[in-house]
């Protein structure tokens, strides 16, 4: 029997107008349990037009493409497709002024283009020195993509950007699938628009992958609580053991909440629950595994050192390095320590509960975050009185689980933190407010849901006020619309229920235009200008900045040593790391080790990016070649001179250069096309090649150059770490060579007596 409602009934229960499960039109009858949303779905006051009867031809693909379900809305899926190439559009803008971005990746990349060894092992060399400090999986992508394409800026990344235009598009497909393609264009407009987004969807760091892969992850859980069918479980399990591929334990960090989620809602027995959860654990184990397994059982001798580790190990490298030592600050061979635990403060920034809100973060991701946690609670209550297996209820607890366990672990860590992880968080937010949005809007008519509707726009109008009046020099006057707006589109939902159709929607239209204006900006001022480096941040000048290590931020924790005003940190130098020289908020060398535009109120720091190709030209603003922090945290400039003498003769050796520090050698590389051996890793603290080694290596004629300068220190000065050893030896016993601004030794040139 059809239900149906007039104008003076009383207002219909909200789920008699959700979207019908997406199964409900494979039924050729509804049950004697069916709820009236699936019974009105043949209503004619329903404006969804009639699924075509079995047997029909069906249409051709192109017009299937355009039209998307025939149930659906006609608007529906040009609107998806639209935000979608919106989304490409925006994220491809101006995409090749970042050149090659982290060089430390982009080597890498070079590296595995040109050997499948390097591309299995993820070697920053295609001679296999040594491996990046993560797994290989975010490099594959990008590795093909160089391999078709050819070496370039474009061709990195490229992939990185398709990556976050199916990261929108699962969060839509997920939100839409229990709350309707409005909710779903909501949540992924939200994602589109986060900042921190915008920057890693655009950058060549493995956070990118990962973010679409724990979004693959939750859609599928979510599927599988719908039907409690193990393909979906298992699925979610294979596609978390991969994402542990692309940054290890971060993979984790939601697999509480994903498997609490499961055993308590999923529709089968409980002994098929867990089963089906020891099939996904065993899939995920096959998944993220078998890499480990072959790295661990591959003969040391014949593969490269494993970046990151102190012992040649995968396994020391994940529970170490990149694991506890993140948490707990203890990180052997970084550079540099944590501090404490909550509400303590370390180089890596302060920690506690409002981590996500300080100055480093807040205009990186937390936007709408207050909104998004007022409709997580919200949302449970308004389904509370649901059966244990209601899917709506189980995708409010997988996402929105999947993003309180992530802020917290973030908002704990005393290790190396930096802003641009948080683009973790983003596909979970934008869920959440989407999901939250839709279930309190067809509740409207109830007080709770449009007082509830209304805190969360005045919570966003009030910190979209607070991160704007952050950076007062950047948009001045768009704080007072965002605050005025927002508490006009708070009041209007008040009397949502009340008011009538059109001013509800206009409340709620003015409502998502003011959440959204702040992120906007930042957003598009993050497309608009150049990242380079390892470490940076996403919106305006001044946005993410800290005021210097162990007081909330600063270099570690906020990407800009010298802060807003270009002081000199502490720690000696200009640095404060051994070797001096600056960073600045995209992590470029300066001039000479001075600070390009320091002191300039939020622009120290900022200079052009190394010059697609891998060379800094002699003109191009830039520090000396392999000059500290540089050569530590962003790529070095590489004049012309140095190319030509790198690449001459560069094929009679295995490595053309040796250089301390993983960014410092791969500087030289991007710009010969040559292998340049990285002492030390990263940081240059891995001991790997030891002194012994590197003898060997040179007497065997493998090694050209040395370039002087590079890493922790590593160069000169009283570090006894092996690239110390290692560049001690050089400078007292071969020729030192000055070509233009870079000093280098001739390996095949030893002096008198050496």
């Amino acid at each position: 029997m059809t239900t149906q409602y007039d104008r003076t009934s009383p207002p219909p229960d909200p789920a008699d107008w959700a979207p019908p499960s997406p199964d409900a039109r494979h039924r050729t009858a509804p049950s004697s349990g069916t709820s009236h949303r699936a019974a009105s779905a043949s209503s004619p006051k329903d404006p969804r037009p009639a699924a075509p009867a079995p047997g029909a031809p069906r249409p051709p693909l192109a017009r299937r493409a355009w039209r998307g379900r025939p149930e659906d809305p006609r608007w529906v899926r040009p609107a998806f497709l639209g935000l979608l190439l919106v989304t490409g559009l925006l994220y491809l803008y101006d995409l090749s002024a970042s050149g090659y971005a982290n060089s430390f990746y982009s080597a890498a990349v070079q590296a595995g283009s040109q050997s499948w060894k390097a591309f299995f092992f993820g070697s920053l060399d295609a001679a296999n020195a040594i491996t990046v400090d993560k797994p290989p999986a975010a490099l594959w992508p990008m590795e093909l993509s160089v391999r078709i394409f050819g070496l370039n800026p474009w061709a990195i990344l490229v992939p990185e950007v398709l990556m976050g235009v199916a990261t929108v598009a699962v969060v839509y497909a997920g939100v839409r699938r229990r709350f309707g393609p409005a909710a779903g264009l909501i949540a992924g407009t939200v994602l589109a628009l986060t900042p921190v987004a915008a920057l890693m969807f655009r950058f060549n760091n493995p956070d990118a992958l990962l973010a679409l892969l724990m979004s693959v992850a939750c859609y599928l859980v979510a599927r599988a609580v719908e039907d409690g069918r193990t393909r979906w479980l298992v699925g979610a399990g294979a596609v978390i053991g991969f994402a542990f591929l692309a940054k290890t334990l971060q993979a984790f960090l939601i697999l509480p909440a994903l498997a609490l989620v499961y055993g308590v809602c999923a529709p089968v027995r409980l002994r098929r629950r867990l089963g089906q959860l020891a099939l996904a654990t065993a899939a995920l184990v096959v998944s993220g595994g078998w890499w480990v397994a072959v790295v661990e059982l591959w003969p040391a001798s014949s593969r490269p050192y494993v970046g990151g580790s102190q012992h040649n190990s995968f396994l020391e490298l994940t529970f170490g390095y990149n694991g506890l030592g993140r948490l707990n600050g203890e990180e052997t061979g970084s550079v540099g320590g944590g501090g404490g635990g909550m509400g303590g403060g370390g180089q890596w920034g302060e920690t506690g509960w409002d981590r996500m809100f300080n100055s480093e973060i807040g205009g990186q991701i937390s936007w709408l975050l207050p909104a998004a946690l007022i409709l997580l609670v919200a949302g449970l209550a308004v389904t509370r009185r649901a059966a244990r297996t209601d899917a709506a209820r189980a995708s409010f607890l997988v996402w929105g689980g999947s993003l309180l366990m992530t802020a917290a672990v973030f908002s704990c860590m005393a290790g190396i933190f930096h802003q641009y992880y948080t683009v973790a968080l983003a596909p979970y937010l934008a869920a959440v407010v989407g999901m939250g949005a839709a279930a309190l809007w067809e509740r409207r008519h109830g007080i709770g849901a449009s007082l509830a509707l209304a805190a969360a726009a005045t919570a966003t109008a009030a910190w979209g006020y607070v991160l704007l009046d952050r950076t007062p020099d950047y948009l001045p006057w768009l704080k007072w619309p965002v605050l005025v707006g927002g508490l006009v589109a708070a009041l209007g939902l008040v009397f949502a229920g009340r008011a009538g159709w059109r001013v509800a929607l206009a409340a709620a239209g003015l409502g998502l235009v003011a959440a959204l204006a702040g992120p906007t900006a930042y957003t598009l001022s993050t497309v608009q200008e150049p990242h380079t480096g390892s470490i940076v941040t996403a919106g305006p000048a001044g946005a993410g900045m800290g005021g210097g290590p162990g007081g909330g931020g600063g270099f570690p924790g906020g990407g800009n040593q010298q802060g807003r005003q270009g002081q000199t940190p502490p720690g000696g130098g200009t640095g404060g790391f051994p070797g001096g020289g600056p960073t600045g908020r995209n992590n470029q060398n300066n001039q000479g080790g001075q600070n390009n535009q320091g002191g300039q109120g939020g622009q120290s720091g900022r200079t052009p990016p190394v010059a697609p190709g891998g060379s800094a030209e002699s003109g191009t603003p830039g520090g000396r070649a392999g000059g500290g922090m540089g050569g530590l945290l962003g790529g070095v400039n590489v004049d012309s001179e140095a190319k030509a003498l790198l690449a001459a003769d560069a094929d009679d050796y295995t490595w053309a250069a040796a250089a301390v520090g993983a960014q410092n050698a791969a500087s030289y590389q991007l710009a010969t096309g040559e292998p340049v051996m990285a002492i030390g890793g990263f940081n240059g603290t891995d001991p790997s090649p030891t002194l012994g080694r590197f003898q060997q290596y040179v007497t065997e004629g493998k090694i050209h150059y040395f370039v002087a300068g590079g890493g922790m220190g590593g160069g000169r000065g009283g570090d006894s770490g092996t690239s110390a050893q290692i560049a001690s030896w050089v400078e007292e016993n071969y020729t030192e060579v000055t070509v233009g601004s870079a000093t280098f030794y001739d390996l095949t040139q030893p002096t008198t007596g050496g």
